[in-house]
This record gives structure tokens, sequence and C-alpha cells, in this order.
């Protein structure tokens, strides 16, 4: 996506009708009284009202322990790529509102918003806008625009700069409110853009480059940031996958691949990146964002540079970043050099990469959090015509009224709570020279749980109540023998073969005869739940024991009958579950011996 070689609908800087009322401490639109307002760039292409956007369509991917269990129904068609917001619905402005003029003032008196406006709180006090962190490049500037018609032929033009595609039925279906927030960031190198063609393979297909999966916790009080290297081996799954003309096909997996291969080798599209995410973590995103080259340039310059710090003098004739030790403020090519480089800084390589790229985000966190940025309506404004630009982002995504309302959500986050750690790996022991990596097998599963379970990556107090001591309880009291223990075992989201593999370790390792494998469960549950009624509590004590299962998946309730006619407990496997054997507590807390820094700190690249 070229941002720069857009074309506008005039030469008009939206930012310049808009001056700050030092009297309401309000953004309010200039309108002088001998000349008509200035013109706002309008869409570039009319939209019928009403038309709504596709949402992406989704293979159903079925599981369970017995044949004929009904797959989950996909989602709508999606639209072919590239179909922007002509076809999107917009919300019509209050016409009365819009058409009035604004009434004159007294010379001399302050000056009054324009009919339309709600009045807000001085810039003095924290008012909502400062709040907001514009993380998805600048689309929540229009919080400062009056609702009236400029406003909202404005958020027409940035409905209309806004690049969505197909997601192919690989992510949760969208963010929602209510739960955990999982966003894959997706930077590519595909060169395209002025001036980018410098840079390394110029005929790149666009690989995932730089990888972040991005999660914000359910209470909103702490995310972590997830870099995934580029040179980690994993498997790729098959991808259905929308092509850039509207057919669909199924692109083969590949297994030992490289991770940067998930996307723009043998036509993937970003929805295959996520399914190698889901592939590798156990994690479903639920939207992603992908970037090119001009978003780091058309990001720093909207905000007028970020400032980083350099601990030795670097001189990369590959990125072409020159830089003397010490801090400096870098905006377009220069930052965008700074991100690239990897030769002048630690161990030289992709890894040490990350970390300085890590470095960057966090002070570009800083810098959009800044007063400097939240009240200038220039830099806001600036910002939404660099996000939107610049951003390629599912279907989900496709309008600036649901970019907004993710962008309400993420900006309940202090970035001193923002987490930024990276994919624990080894070098690839069967490389002798070693250009790849491979998990670390003793480390990944434990970051990858603990993201999973919304568990922090700082020493935050989470709004989210602690299990309370009735659920604490429920473990606690006598506990039946093994051989006393009567359950029957359903699989309810578990990998095919689960309640099977269960019954086996329970009868042959664990002593509980009296089991049975009920089958499929008529639900799909996220957490594996023990039921029981008030006369079985001590086999369920044992059962949860055996079982590793935690108080919160105990379930007090009422017994079942198994095919001998008599009372049971009721196992049913969750998502949660990973094997026989495998303990169903989730971890309390992240592991401690792994690299991590948070986005507050400024930290000076080595």
């Amino acid at each position: 996506m070229d941002a720069q070689g857009r074309e506008r609908g005039n030469d008009m800087d939206p930012a310049d009708q808009w001056v700050l009322n030092p009297d309401t401490g309000d953004y309010e639109l200039r309108l002088n009284d001998s000349a008509p307002q200035p013109s706002i760039p309008s869409p570039r292409r009319p939209r019928p009202a009403g038309v709504g956007g596709g949402k992406g369509a989704g293979a159903p991917r079925g599981r369970g322990d017995a044949p004929g269990r009904a797959a989950a129904p996909g989602r709508a068609p999606e639209r072919p790529p590239g179909r922007r917001a002509a076809e999107r619905g917009a919300t019509e402005p209050e016409a009365a509102e819009s058409e009035a003029p604004p009434p004159r003032r007294r010379r001399g008196a302050p000056e009054e918003p324009p009919p339309g406006r709600r009045g807000r709180r001085p810039v003095k006090k924290k008012s909502k806008a400062k709040k907001v962190l514009l993380w998805t490049g600048g689309v929540m500037a229009f919080v400062v625009l009056a609702t009236g018609v400029g406003g909202y032929l404005y958020l027409e033009h940035l409905n209309d700069n806004i690049d969505a595609i197909p997601d192919d039925g690989a992510s949760t279906g969208g963010f929602q409110k209510d739960k955990a927030i999982n966003i894959l960031l997706i930077g590519t190198d595909k060169r395209t853009g002025s001036g980018n063609e410098g840079y390394g393979d110029k005929g790149s297909a666009g690989h995932a480059d730089t990888t972040l999966l991005l999660h914000v916790s359910q209470d909103r009080t702490n995310a972590t940031a997830l870099s995934i290297p580029r040179d980690l081996i994993v498997d790729i799954p098959d991808c259905p996958t929308t092509l850039e003309d509207g057919t669909q096909k199924v692109i083969p997996g590949s297994s030992g691949a490289r991770f940067n291969t998930s996307l723009g080798q043998n036509d993937r599209t970003p929805s295959c990146t996520m399914r190698t995410v889901t592939e590798l973590t156990g994690i479903t995103p639920d939207n992603f964002m992908v970037a090119d080259f001009n978003a780091v340039k058309t990001l720093t310059t909207a905000v007028e540079g970020v400032e980083v710090c350099v601990a030795k003098d670097i001189d990369d004739p590959d990125s072409h970043l020159k830089l003397d030790k010490g801090t400096h403020t870098i905006e377009g090519e220069e930052a965008l050099a700074y991100v690239r480089t990897r030769h002048s800084v630690g161990t030289g390589g992709d890894l040490s990469r990350i970390g300085l790229q890590q470095q960057f985000l966090s002070a570009l966190m800083r810098k959009l959090k800044s007063n400097d940025t939240l009240t200038s309506p220039s830099k806001m404004l600036k910002l939404a015509e660099a996000g939107t630009e610049a951003l390629t982002v599912d279907a989900q995504l496709d309008n600036i009224n649901k970019l907004k309302d993710l962008g309400l959500e993420l900006g309940k986050l202090n970035i001193k709570n923002l987490t930024f750690t990276t994919v624990p790996v080894v070098d690839n022991p069967a490389e002798a020279v070693k250009a790849t990596v491979v998990l670390d097998q003793a480390k990944a599963p434990q970051v990858f749980a603990a993201i999973a379970n919304d568990v922090s990556f700082t020493e935050v107090k989470q709004q989210k109540k602690k299990e309370k001591a009735a659920v604490a309880a429920r473990l606690e009291g006598p506990k039946a023998e093994a051989s006393e223990v009567r359950v029957q075992v359903f699989n309810g989201g578990a990998p095919s073969g689960s309640a099977q593999d269960t019954l086996t370790w329970l009868q042959l390792k664990e002593g509980v005869g009296k089991s049975e494998n009920a089958g499929n469960a008529p639900k799909t549950l996220k957490k594996t739940t023990l039921e029981y009624a008030p006369d079985q509590a001590d086999q369920a004590r044992r059962l949860a024991d055996i079982l590793g299962l935690s108080g919160s998946g105990m379930k007090p309730g009422e017994s079942a009958t198994n095919s001998q006619g008599l009372p049971t407990m009721t196992l049913t496997l969750g998502e949660d579950f990973k094997g026989a054997g495998v303990s169903l507590t989730p971890p309390s807390k992240a592991p401690d011996d792994i690299a991590k820094s948070t986005a507050d700190k400024v930290e000076c690249a080595k």
C-alpha cells in the first residue's frame, strides 16, 4: 500500500480549521465572519447509505471424539480484497444542526461553540481525549471533531482511506469490549512507497518481517506485546485464502518453515500468518493490522518525531542509519532506518533488532500518550491521515467507527503496564551455521500459557477479583479413594480423541476404574469443568487433585446417570485441555526468567 502516493480531495489541511479556545479549553471550528467555512477533504467516491461491510468467511473447524459432531457455522463470505469505503454504511449527520450557520458573536466576547457541539471539560482537567492512546496510528483523532457536517465529511474521508482484506475465518470474529483482546501486528518488508526500493530486496512479496501479538487484559489494566522472530522455525498450516482477484483457494502448509514465509510466500495473506500464530501459541488473534515501510515514516512524521537513545555510535551502510551516541529525535526516513538496523546493535542478528524495535515502539507510545500530541489538533489529524492510509486491517475493522471502538478499549491502558517480550528461542540445533532459531521448550510454553490465561507480566493490581474463598474451599476437605470415584468424560472442545485418552489414563494410571467415555458434549467450553452433587464432593476433590483442576473448574450442581444407571460426576474437557496427565491449573504469574521491558522506561540501544 503506497501511503504517500494517495491523492487528496484538495490541498487543505483539516487541522487548520480547529483552534483552541482559551476560555473553554476546547477545540472549536474556525469560522470567519467574512469568509465561508474552509472545505474538508471529501470522500473519494459516493457511498450508498445503509450498505454494510462484509465479514470474514471461516472454514468450519470441528473437533470431537465421536463422528457426527456438528461444526460451528461459518461467517458470511468475505468481500474480495480492495473493496473499500464505497461499500460501507455511514451514520447520517443531523441535518438541522449541520446546515444552520453558527450565530455571530459580539466583538470581545468569548467564542461560542458551533451548534451541535457538546460541551467539554477544560483542558486543565483530564479529559477523555487525553486518556486515549493512539495505538491504531491516529484513528482516534476524530474525537476532537465537531458532530456537524465538517466532522462528518472528514470521517467519511478517513473511511475511504482504509484498506481492509479478509481474515478468511482465521480470527475469533473480532475483538469484544468485555473480553481480553489479542491483536496481531504485522510489519512487512514490502518495498512499496517513494524511496523504499533501496532497502534490501526490492522484489520482496512482503513477508512477515516484524510481528507482534498484542494481548490486552480483560480488565484493561495491563498488556503484553510478544515479538515473534522472523527466523523462528514453525509449522505453517493449510490456509484457506481469498486471493486478490476475489477467488478462494487453500494454500498448502509447510512444516519446518521460517515464520516470515507465513506471509507473501505462495500467495499467503495475513490470515495465514494469523493461523500460524494460533498454531504456534495456542492463541487465536481477534484482529490483524499490517504495516509496510511507509507506516514508520508517516506515523513518526505526523507526531514530529520520537526520541530514541543509542549507547554507541551507529553507522550502518545497509539500513543507512548514522547516529552519534546519545539521544536523538528521529522521524521519516531516519526512523525507518532505525527500526531496520541490526548489524550495528547487539550481536548483529534479528533478535538484537527485535530489542531495538521494542525500544522504538515504547518511545512511539510515550509520544502518542504525551500532552504534546493529544492537545494538538494538527498532530491528531495528521495521525488520523497517516494511520488510516498506512495500515491494512482485517475486514472486521473495515470502518473508522470500529477502529474508534478498538482505540477506546486500548486507550484505557497505562503504558507502564505494557510489557514487551520475545518468544523464548534457542539456536536451531540442526544447523551447523546458525541462521534460524527454534522454540525454547522449557520457557516458551510458560509464556504462551500466561498470555492465554490473561496473566500480567507486570506487578499490577488487577480489577479482576481473585478467586473467592468459597471457590478455593471446594478443594478443601476429605478425598475419596480413586477406586471410589465415578465419572463420565465428555469432550467439550479438546482435541479429537481426548476423552478416550483421558479415560485410559484415569483407569490404567490413576486407578479411577469407575469411569466411562460419554463422547461429545452438547456445547464447547473454554475451560474444563467438573460438575458434581453435594454428596459427591469427596470424589470431586480426589478427581480434581488427580487432574490438577483448580477450584474454579469445580462446579457444584447435580449428579448425572451413567450407562449402568448409577449416579456419576460429569467431567467436560474444554479448549484449555492440553492432554491426559497435563495439569489443568492455569499459571498465576508470568515466568520470571525471560527478558522483558515496559513501555514507560527509556532504554538505550546497545
